[in-house]
């Protein structure tokens, strides 16, 4: 009795506060409190004036793909070509014959002694792989494009103006080498079981390629490290993120504060779970035959309406071009100048390709070919679509509807990047908003069944490739889904996005020690096709 009286008054002052905050802001915020170290120790910023102040994970991130651009001979500009003709089929029949393909290490081995994967290889070339060059572009791409794109674009403008754009393009181009060396790494040193399943990523590169160099234990440690930082990353950002902002879209298009969807965010949410769901329980295979349709789908609905508005003012285009170059250099009063705007374009190109974090090389680790540099030229084409491309196309379009001040304040940070570019689209084509919603949901959905498949390959890694486990991991990733269009997310989501940047710490170790090899692959498949 006296246990039970006292645990009422420990509860006591709990139950006040839950009758004056909802139980979900009430979690998230508890939930920030205990883990808001993880989150400024990953996002701290070095100061180097009163202005200007860098997270210390774009510098790694800048650096990184500095270096790879100058180790590889700009391999971003002299590969663009090779890896067109890849993804168009040029090479498709060098890389499913020739020479024998080596085994993986996995540990598959017959009662004869024979590694199995030897044995299905010697008869059958079509299991280099699971997907196609662009059915593994596609599913990373579906991962990457999304709302930085749509969103994070408004955000790097509001504050660092229209110079902001010139350095995401640089920071998309340069990004194009950190993307070619984690991808190509990924295919070098997966895995693939008896049944012809691949596992890779920068788990597998970080323990086998770095046991090649001597350091076992030390590669080891990495890719756990790594591996718990995408299973974190893969709940949060990866879902629950998604599926919010998807329902707070719809919510804001059908009317936002007095919409008839208010209270309903567990229903969307539930839907959204069960899609994700039949997806994800087939696989990389059923993954990829659903983002190649997806992706370039909404990524045309997306584009069109921007070759539209540009077409519309067309005799406005030069301006927004000469406001971008002049504003990159001179900073258009920006606090902080031209270093100022630089880090706003650098930052929002490195959280929205993801260039250097090792996610992708996941996805396309499962790529059928021989050559793992194949994949990595492949893979180079990913920044330049999202940063290169899209971003700009949205850049420009911001900066036109921009020109009388009336969508944005520049130097102003905008906290709601989406409703800001939905109002600049909205400023040209009234009907807008509504293909902007669909591209919204169409993106998160994408980013999901992609980042499921990330969170997959890691758990297996941690846990076993057993069915038990897999289908664990996928009920429980259905389940954040669910939660995520109902909950508040402030801090849930601030630990999610601190978890996928920390992936970059055990990747760009990895992607540094064994660029070497990554080397020797490129020199390898110049060869092949060479002859």
């Amino acid at each position: 009795m006296r246990f039970a009286l006292s645990s009422i008054f420990l509860l006591l002052p709990f139950l006040q506060f839950a009758q004056e905050k909802p139980i979900d802001q009430i979690i998230d915020e508890k939930f920030g409190d205990y883990t808001g170290w993880f989150v400024n120790a990953i996002f701290y910023s070095i100061p180097f004036t009163n202005d200007i102040q860098v997270p210390w994970v774009l510098i790694v991130l800048v650096l990184g793909a500095v270096f790879f651009s100058v180790y590889f001979k700009f391999i971003n500009v002299t590969g663009f070509k090779t890896a067109i003709n890849i993804v168009r089929g040029k090479y498709d029949e060098i890389e499913s014959g020739g020479d024998q393909i080596e085994a993986s290490d996995s540990v598959h081995v017959s009662g004869e002694g024979d590694v199995i994967d030897t044995i299905r290889v010697e008869h059958d070339h079509d299991h280099h792989g699971e997907v196609s060059h662009f059915q593994a572009l596609t599913a990373a791409l579906s991962a990457t494009v999304g709302l930085g794109n749509i969103a994070g674009v408004a955000v790097a403008i509001s504050i660092g103006g229209p110079g902001a754009t010139f350095w995401m393009i640089v920071a998309g181009l340069i990004g194009m080498a950190s993307k070619f060396t984690e991808c190509t790494l990924g295919v070098r040193y997966r895995e693939i079981d008896e049944n012809g399943r691949v596992y890779g990523g920068p788990m597998y590169y970080l323990t086998k390629g770095l046991r090649e160099k001597g350091m076992a234990g030390f590669g080891k440690i990495l890719a756990i490290v790594f591996a718990i930082m995408c299973i974190g990353g893969s709940f949060g950002g990866g879902n629950m993120f998604q599926s919010n902002q998807a329902f707070a879209m719809l919510q804001s298009y059908t009317g936002g504060a007095e919409s008839p969807l208010n209270g309903y965010g567990l229903i969307f949410g539930i839907v959204m779970a069960v899609l994700v769901g039949i997806v994800i329980i087939g696989g990389i295979k059923k993954i990829a035959n659903v983002t190649d349709k997806i992706v370039p789908f909404m990524v045309a609905i997306y584009v069109l309406a921007v070759i539209v508005i540009l077409f519309m003012n067309a005799g406005r285009i030069p301006a927004a071009f000469s406001e971008i170059f002049s504003g990159a250099f001179t900073g258009m009063g920006i606090a902080g100048g031209i270093f100022g705007v630089l880090i706003q374009g650098f930052r929002r190109a490195a959280f929205s390709n993801e260039a250097g974090i090792g996610s992708a090389s996941i996805a396309h680790s499962a790529v059928k070919t021989k050559y793992a540099a194949s994949e990595g030229l492949v893979a180079l084409l990913e920044p330049f679509i999202d940063t290169v491309i899209v971003c700009t196309m949205t850049a420009l379009v911001l900066v036109i509807s921009n020109g009388d001040g009336s969508i944005m304040e520049y130097g102003t940070a905008v906290t709601e990047g989406v409703e800001v570019t939905s109002k600049a689209f909205a400023a040209n084509i009234s009907w807008f908003p509504l293909i902007l919603t669909i591209a919204v949901i169409l993106f998160a959905f994408s980013t999901m069944i992609s980042w499921s498949y990330y969170g997959y390959q890691a758990w297996t890694f941690l846990f076993g490739r057993s069915k038990s486990m897999e289908y664990m991991y996928k009920f429980l990733f259905c389940v954040f889904v669910a939660l995520g269009a109902a909950i508040q997310l402030g801090s849930v989501i601030n630990f999610s996005d601190a978890m996928i940047f920390a992936m970059l710490v055990p990747n760009m170790i990895g992607l540094f020690l064994l660029a070497p090899k990554v080397k020797e692959e490129l020199n390898k498949f110049k060869r092949a096709i060479a002859k």
